[in-house]
């Protein structure tokens, strides 16, 4: 019996053109700017010396043009993410930036949590991002609705170790917890350690995976 359900964001909850055609170019064009101007702030010196520690780079500079290359490269590296998560917090916070959800996610996302089922997110962007993101959608902040939010700190979504120290922080046994994503490794990875799992494929654009239930919303998940 199903009793928690893990959702990606990209592709399931909202649509992948939103992180890639707004939020990605929203943060690259910002992000050398934000660096500068917090530099000396101990959460951005912190993520700049991960940069440094990673990759070698000396000077500030460096370090800028190696996080707008990851950006490029839609490389899942921790730093990146967490300075991402602040770029767009100022972009929410002054309204520039509000959210995308598909349709039927906020009611369905509801009447899931008032089946008593309980709900988290596993996505590569960071904590902070994924809060920013279901704070400031059309249909209002939906973070209430959420018991958990994990992200690469847990592990990269391809690796089947991630989903059991998430499965381990839920509390609940493995057959107990649903994954819902459009990508076919990570699913693949959820059911190896034991999770059920469901691909919601919305578009032409996802690849489909073998060996797992489909749908095309949430609202067509059956527990």
């Amino acid at each position: 019996m199903t009793r928690a359900v893990v959702l990606d964001i990209e592709g399931t909850t909202t649509d992948l053109s939103f992180v890639h055609e707004v939020l990605f170019p929203y943060s690259r064009a910002r992000l050398a700017d934000f660096i500068r101007r917090h530099r000396d702030d101990p959460e951005v010196v912190a993520q700049i010396e991960a940069v440094r520690a990673e990759t070698g780079a000396t000077d500030l500079d460096g370090v800028i043009e190696t996080l707008l290359r990851w950006i490029d490269e839609d490389r899942k590296a921790t730093p990146l993410k967490t300075l991402q998560g602040m770029i767009w917090a100022e972009g929410y916070a002054d309204g520039s930036l509000r959210s995308h959800v598909y349709p039927e996610v906020p009611e369905t996302l509801r009447r899931w949590k008032a089946q008593g089922l309980e709900l988290s997110v596993y996505s590569s962007g960071s904590e902070q991002a994924q809060r920013l993101l279901f704070a400031h959608t059309e249909a209002g902040d939906l973070t209430p609705l959420f018991s958990g939010f994990f992200d690469t700190r847990m592990g990269h979504k391809r690796e089947v170790d991630s989903y059991r120290r998430i499965q381990q922080a839920i509390g609940l046994p493995a057959e107990a917890v649903l994954f819902l994503s459009d990508v076919p490794e990570e699913l693949d990875a959820a059911r190896e350690a034991g999770w059920r799992t469901v691909q919601v494929v919305r578009d032409e654009r996802t690849r489909l995976a073998e060996g797992h239930r489909r749908v095309s919303r949430l609202d067509e998940v059956v527990f």
